[in-house]
């Protein structure tokens, strides 16, 4: 496997390795507990993350009684050295999918939707050419990527290239038609891999189901509900709220660093798309794993997993996938529950115990990501960050 095919699976973008570390403490939220001190673990797994040449970094555990500790380390902007803001927005990319699958299982849980129901039923004719086949493929199969659906989504070769097309926008139907320009990785059920497609086109079912598009039932029944107000969808706009750092790539080795803060991003569809906070992260999978969000035949469902396999079983030793929501065993016993994502510099990832009391979320600003060990080395240390705040009392 090519260090290129590794860094393209969670969007890691390769950018500064000299960092300033910093420990700022977090603002307090309306209506809970202010923050802790980072406590020297916390602030350590951060800074540890940044030296492997990561620019900014915020972190936020949530104890079981409320109370959050907050450690950033790094700048979020390499001209200038602005320290990290400890209450940063960011794009969460690829967590968005957590988002969109609880939507659906709560449509489950009214009984509006199956699991077992077929593409088709609700999107007739859009998976189909090539051998693709929406009669063959399940919510469930989609949920879970095991639908075998290929991805096809457009790439920035360059920074002119960049430039041109930052502001480009692709509807549901234009990045489903690109998948279907190709034949299917593997037959439906056959086996995991993991992919984009399944959630575009689960984003365009909670749409024919509800009559109204995935974000807007998102903010309807969990961000409004929770109190999440600094979780959004931007759509087409390339601007994030303040306070957020800066985000940066380099196109090839040996090129100059480019600012790609402002763009408005490759997948903004259901299978990514949302803005948000360490505290929102925290607080949706507390309330997801706790059992506000869905009844508890359909917490069961999501937590039904299967085997990770491929690129991913290197990234995420003995990691698990069940509806949108990925385990891993935990060093002091059981298995912690979240999802990763990656996009234009920034990576994220949240977990929470099993019981959603305790959470944490890690947000990077982006990384070095020239080689499959440099991958590899900020994975294991996010790992390191998410079980040290997950098995210390």
């Amino acid at each position: 496997m090519t260090s290129r095919s590794l860094t393209r699976t969670l969007a890691l973008a390769a950018i500064v390795t000299t960092t300033l570390l910093t420990s700022v403490p977090g603002a307090t939220a309306a209506g809970r507990p202010g923050p802790l001190p980072p406590g020297p673990l916390l602030q350590r797994d951060a800074d540890a993350i940044t030296a492997l040449g990561v620019t900014g970094a915020q972190a936020r555990r949530t104890t079981a009684d409320g109370r959050s500790l907050v450690a950033t380390s790094g700048v979020a902007e390499v001209t200038t050295g602005r320290a990290v803001s400890p209450d940063g927005h960011f794009r969460v990319a690829s967590v968005t999918k957590t988002f969109v699958a609880t939507v659906v299982l709560q449509l489950v849980g009214e009984g509006r939707v199956s699991l077992d129901d077929p593409v088709e039923r609700w999107l007739p004719g859009v998976v189909s050419g090539n051998g693709n086949d929406g009669r063959a493929i399940t919510v469930r199969q989609l949920l879970q990527h095991t639908g075998g659906l290929h991805d096809d989504y457009p790439d920035y070769t360059s920074a002119e290239d960049f430039q041109q097309h930052r502001y480009d926008s692709y509807t549901p139907e234009q990045t489903v038609a690109r998948a279907m320009a190709h034949r299917p990785d593997f037959r439906p059920g056959e086996r995991w891999q993991y992919g984009n497609t399944g959630y575009v086109l689960l984003g365009m079912i909670v749409e024919r189901v509800t009559g109204r598009p995935w974000h807007t039932e998102v903010g309807e029944r969990i961000t409004g509900p929770l109190g999440l107000s600094h979780t959004f969808r931007p759509g087409a706009s390339p601007a994030l709220p303040q306070p957020h750092a800066r985000s940066y790539q380099r196109f090839g080795p040996g090129e100059p660093l480019v600012d790609v803060t402002e763009q408005v991003g490759q997948g903004t569809n259901g299978e990514a798309g949302l803005v948000s906070t360490t505290a929102d992260l925290n607080r949706f999978f507390s309330a997801l794993l706790g059992g506000e969000l869905l009844k508890p035949a359909q917490l069961r469902e999501m937590k039904r997993t299967v085997k990770v396999g491929n690129e991913f079983g290197q990234l995420m030793p003995r990691a698990r996938d069940g509806l949108g929501l990925f385990s891993r065993p935990l060093s002091c016993g059981g298995r912690y529950w979240g999802h990763e994502g990656g996009d234009a510099g920034w990576v994220t990832a949240a977990a929470v115990t099993a019981d959603g009391r305790r959470g944490v979320t890690v947000s990077l600003s982006g990384v070095v990501a020239d080689s499959d060990s440099d991958v590899l080395r900020v994975e294991q240390a996010i790992g390191k960050l998410v079980d040290d705040a997950l098995c210390r009392p």
